[in-house]
This record gives C-alpha cells, structure tokens and sequence, in this order.
C-alpha cells in the first residue's frame, strides 16, 4: 500500500490552513498572509475498498510565518500510525519545510518522510516562474529539470484565489497546483467547490477556533477540493480523483471540520490547538 500520497496531502493541507489574510473583511481588500501555528488531530472515519483500513490515528504539527515582503516559511511535520488490520502497522513520519515568495514567483521545498523510523523518501527542489513557463530544478531524489505550465499555480497562490474567489461568491475554482509533492514531479489539476457562507450562528466550533475573540462573526464557507493528476488526465482522459479535501474556511483563511478522503478510506482532523502570531509589517 502506498501511504506517500496520503502523506503528502496532509502536507498540501498545513499549507492550506497557514494561509490567513489581514482581518479586514472588506470583498476587495487585498489577501495577505499571517503567521500561524496549528495542531490537527487524525481519525479514522471510514474504510471501503480492497486498502481498507482498520484504524489510523495521527497528529498534524506546522508552524508559518513571514509576510508578502520577505516571503512565507512552512515548518511542518506529520506522524501517523496506520493499522491495516492485518497484525501489521506502519508509523509514517513527514518532515517538510517550504518557502513561496509573496509574489507567487519562486518556490523552495525539501521533504523527509520516514516509515518506521527508515528514510523512505526524500525531495528537495526549487522552482521559479519563467516568462514561457515554470522551471523546476530537482536535487533529490536525482538531479533532474522540469519545464511546467506557465497557468499553474503554488500552494499559497492557491489559498488566496480559493479566498477572492469565495469573497466574489463564486462557486467554482478550476486551476493546477504544483507543491513539490510526490518525488518533486507531480502536477496537480484541482476543481474548487465553495458553498454558500456559513452564518456565524449556525454549526458554532468547539474546536480550537472556539473562544477565540478574532473569529467571532467572521465569515466562513463550506470547501471541497479535488485533486487529479494531470500527467494520467493528459494522457487517458481519467478524471477521478486521487484524493479530495473537504473543510470550513474562514474569511481569514484558518480551516476546521477537516475531512480527507483517499478513495479507500477517510480521515477527520480536528484542530486541537491554534495559535495565531504576531505578522512582520512590510516597510
């Protein structure tokens, strides 16, 4: 069973829930970016298919910083403890670090995940927005170069059209990601659905965004993304997911009520601890 894929969404995921804009709420401010630390707690959900699951449990640990001058850092590690039922379990431990420059132009990252304590494996790239396209450099696992759509977009780019988008009260993102996942050469095509916003009385948190003085009345939506790779979409037309992410996002970018489905089995993350930093001003 390959358990990288799972791994490595989680990773996409502490991206996704780092990235938080000034509190101004108004529909055109500009998004920015806060510095944030988040602790999700994994479960397992449900099970289906031949890879089921008999039980996972796991925790999620980032912490992001920085701002639109200097550019954004991920620290980031997940540790997760699958059983398959089968008298066999695997303790799966990712360690990530990335770095996105504010203007969506250039992208650091490097990766160690480790199953049961054995280096599994390892990635470490960089990749940089051409006129005619995205370069990507590998170092690891091998030295290789990539030449990428120029329509593609990183994780945090990401976020922040998924937060104008539902600011707008669009219904639909369609865009490709690239994030360094996999072994560095994976392209992602995404579909983003956003629901209607959740009114501030309705389906109140009890999680770590609870009680917290920053979130109250703020807006937040329903939020499905579906990931596809786009190598085997341009080749065979296939068009089911190889996962999909489904979640609350708040105005400001934090996520709750996580749902993660792999096809063969589901995870819930509840955020159990959330710490909201103090951001750098730009001069």
């Amino acid at each position: 069973m390959n358990l990288s894929a799972p791994a490595r969404l989680i990773l996409a995921l502490g991206v996704l829930a780092a990235m938080t804009p000034h509190q101004a709420s108004a529909q055109g401010a500009a998004v920015a970016l806060a510095s944030h630390r988040a602790v999700y707690d994994l479960k397992l959900a449900s099970t289906r298919g031949k890879r089921a699951m008999s039980a996972v449990r796991g925790r999620i640990l980032y912490d992001f910083s920085g701002s639109a001058c200097e550019g954004y850092a991920l620290q980031f590690r997940q540790v997760s403890e699958l059983d398959s039922g089968e008298g066999k379990s695997l303790l799966s431990d990712l360690r990530a670090t990335s770095w996105e420059d504010g203007a969506a132009k250039r992208l650091r990252f490097h990766s160690r995940n480790y199953f049961d304590e054995s280096l599994r494996d390892s990635v470490d790239g960089q990749a940089e927005r051409k006129p005619g396209g995205v370069e990507v450099e590998l170092t690891e696992p091998g030295a290789k170069k990539l030449d990428l759509t120029a329509d593609l977009v990183f994780p945090a780019e990401h976020v922040r059209r998924i937060i104008e988008a539902a600011r707008q009260g669009k219904k639909l993102l369609q865009l490709s990601v690239y994030d360094g996942s996999d072994t560095g050469e994976k392209l992602y095509d995404t579909l983003t659905v956003i629901g209607g916003a959740i009114a501030p009385d309705q389906h109140k948190p009890t999680d770590a965004v609870a009680g917290q003085a920053a979130f109250n009345g703020m807006a937040r939506w329903p939020v499905s993304i579906s990931y596809f790779d786009h190598a085997v979409a341009q080749k065979s037309g296939e068009q089911t997911p190889v996962y999909v992410i489904t979640f609350e996002l708040y105005e400001n970018g934090v996520s709750r009520a996580l749902v993660l489905d792999y096809g063969d089995f589901v995870l819930s993350g509840e955020m159990t601890s959330l710490e909201m930093k103090d951001a750098k001003s730009c001069p």
